[in-house]
């Protein structure tokens, strides 16, 4: 699913998660800290791992070693923007761009 820049991550998270199918637990960065965001997590019974945002008044608690191995999830998308014409989007069509982006990923991770 791809998104204009200047759209939060939470405001993109509901229409992933109906995708995703369950799980067990998420992991995200402080982007998807949201109280309704947490709540509908737990509904579905998936334990959000999500640091809280600093100017949050009560402290969150989430499991921290769980939330080290997100670091394997930048790592990847670190891998993927390697590739100048997915990092600096040429591309206008959204279409172009997710098939750039596809044929990165293959490069990156299969041959």
């Amino acid at each position: 699913m791809l998104t204009p820049g200047n759209v939060s991550d939470v405001k993109a998270a509901p229409a992933l998660l109906e995708r995703a199918g369950p799980m067990r637990y998420l992991l995200g960065d402080k982007g998807y800290d949201a109280d309704r965001l947490r709540r509908s997590l737990r509904e579905t019974g998936t334990t959000p791992v999500i640091p809280g945002r600093r100017h949050r008044k009560r402290a969150i608690r989430y499991d921290q070693s769980r939330y080290k191995g997100r670091h394997l999830i930048e790592n990847a998308f670190c891998r993927i923007k390697d590739f100048r014409r997915v990092a600096t989007r040429y591309d206008k069509l959204a279409a172009n761009f997710l098939s750039a982006v596809a044929l990165a990923t293959t490069l990156a991770f299969w041959l």
